[in-house]
């Protein structure tokens, strides 16, 4: 019997597997929202200055997996030349027991993240939005833009973050990744890049509860993918967004938890939980309401893992 199959970065690269993943993601979203699967919540050790361990696990019985991850989370990484997240995924086979699959934590991360972004931009963004602003430019923005640009045809993206060489190396990657010719602007504000943009992603690892993005520069209509902050109070977008927009969260307890631009609405009174939408149920068939601002405030699910995981397994079974 062969052991647990590795799979890294390159075994997670490429537009059709991102695609597998966004559309697996569906499916499990789908899942929660009827009630079929539930993520138990992450364990969360801190230590030292907003360093963090963190585990999560859950099994999706439906399609038979389960998964474990082990991440740690260090914000003063980039500083010294190393990754912010380090880690390993386990998959695992529910009715054997058998570990199937090793995966790289922090690339697996970073994919199912972006791919969660890819599928709330697929559910929210006009069919046409092809304006992406990038606020950041680390490892989760390019992730961002890759899961966007496969589900919209971006034409042109706007990125803004406090380091100029590294945001200067990101407009290169994008323009030497694209499939089709895109236009890319460094910006010398984040107001700049988020000005008029269809769809903005922010993609920080700010600790801080002054917002990044102020709510008046952005253009009514847009698409909102928040993913950033290194805790559950941090705020990379003004909070009144919220009040004046729709709402998409994955699951809304977990949003409660974690999301520090929802948990700021909510005690501003700027919002009620009955104005948290779940991502499920728009794949299951509820719509935005047409016309306004859509705000998708992402904090990360295990459940999320492990159909990411699996997904990825199953491409690699069929050869990829």
């Amino acid at each position: 019997m062969t052991g647990p199959r590795w799979i890294g970065a390159e075994q997670m690269a490429g537009a059709g597997r991102l695609l597998r993943v966004i559309d697996t993601l569906a499916e499990v979203f789908a899942d929660l929202s009827r009630g079929r699967t539930w993520s138990p919540p992450r364990t969360i050790v801190q230590h030292g200055p907003r360093r963090e361990l963190l585990a999560g696990t859950a099994v999706w019985e439906r399609r038979g997996v389960g998964s474990v991850k082990i991440t740690t989370l260090t914000p003063d990484n980039p500083g010294r030349g190393l990754p912010l997240i380090h880690g390993v995924v386990v998959l695992t086979d529910l009715e054997t027991g058998r570990i199937t699959a090793t995966l790289d934590g922090a690339e697996l991360t970073a994919v199912r993240t972006g791919a969660v972004a890819g599928l709330a931009t697929r559910l929210c963004a006009p069919e046409d939005a092809a304006d992406l602003a990038v606020i950041g430019a680390g490892v989760q923005a390019r992730a961002v833009v890759r899961a966007v640009s496969a589900v919209r045809p971006v034409r042109s993206v706007r990125v803004f973050s406090r380091t100029r060489q590294r945001t200067e190396e990101f407009a290169g990657w994008v323009r030497d990744t694209a499939e089709h010719p895109v236009r890319v602007t460094v910006c010398d504000t984040a107001k700049a890049a988020v000005a008029d943009a269809e769809i903005i992603c922010t993609t920080t690892s700010t600790g801080d509860r002054t917002p990044l993005v102020a709510a008046d520069w952005v253009a009514p209509g847009a698409h909102l993918n928040v993913i950033g902050g290194t805790h559950e109070d941090a705020l990379e977008v003004d909070p009144a967004l919220l009040g004046s927009g729709y709402v998409v969260v994955e699951e809304r307890a977990a949003a409660l938890a974690d999301a520090g631009e929802v948990r700021a609405a909510l005690a501003g009174g700027l919002i009620g939980e009955d104005d948290l939408h779940d991502l499920g149920d728009l794949v299951n068939g509820a719509t935005a309401a047409d016309g306004r601002t859509t705000v998708f405030r992402c904090v990360g699910m295990a459940i999320e893992d492990t159909a990411a995981a699996a997904a990825l397994h199953e491409t690699a079974d069929a050869g990829g």
